[in-house]
């Protein structure tokens, strides 16, 4: 069977779970960049070191569960995603992570050589608008939305794991609630809390540029 990479994922783990292995390559180019920065962004900097390792776990598993996926149980980069989260969750559980609040913000240029995107491209994915805006800023307007976006990824860090994995599947992955909520184990209500408290803690983390956004609006 050949693959055509018009094909959606679903019918390509279909047809990777039926043994045609240039499906898989196409899943994997496809994804590889999204999954990996999932999972970075999800176990945090103290964790940078485990990254690759928890990012090919997360890949060996849905290998090994191709045959389970049913299409019209979930979207596969849903299902996909959720083997991810789980993955990742592992690690911090084994690992047993200390949070620690950094006092500096990270060097601007780090996020650049190592995920191949600028720090405010990295942080202001999550709203498109103000991305936008960051690319057709003058000099002064893009030291601010720089700074800003170094400061968002920081203030991700300081979240509870679990609060930072909803907000990454719902803001970065476009997860609905209940998504969230079906594949989380987790209740309507408890779903909706964990964004509220995350987001609360965003909000007073990103306060001095909230407040300087508000000043010039």
């Amino acid at each position: 069977m050949q693959t055509r990479p018009e094909l959606s994922d679903e019918d390509l783990m279909l047809a990777y779970a039926a043994g045609d292995m240039a499906a898989f390559d196409t899943l994997y180019a496809r994804h590889e960049t999204g999954m990996l920065r999932f999972v970075a962004r999800l176990l945090g900097r103290p964790l940078q070191a485990q990254v690759e390792e928890v990012f090919q776990e997360a890949w060996l598993r849905i290998v090994t569960a191709r045959a389970s996926f049913q299409p019209q149980g979930a979207r596969w980069r849903t299902w996909a995603f959720t083997i991810a989260h789980h993955a990742s969750m592992d690690c911090l559980r084994r690992t047993g992570r200390q949070r620690q609040v950094e006092v500096a913000l990270p060097d601007v240029h780090a996020d650049d050589a190592q995920w191949g995107q600028t720090p405010e491209e990295q942080a202001m994915r999550l709203d498109p608008a103000a991305l936008q805006q960051a690319r057709a800023c003058s000099t002064e307007e893009c030291v601010f939305w720089r700074a800003a976006g170094q400061r968002l990824m920081h203030c991700l860090e300081e979240l509870p794991e679990e609060q930072r994995a909803a907000f990454l599947l719902r803001h970065q992955e476009d997860w609905s609630l209940q998504e969230l909520a079906e594949h989380l184990n987790l209740a309507f209500e408890a779903v909706r809390s964990r964004l509220r408290y995350g987001n609360q803690k965003l909000r007073h983390c990103m306060r001095s540029y909230l407040q300087a956004l508000e000043g010039v609006a």
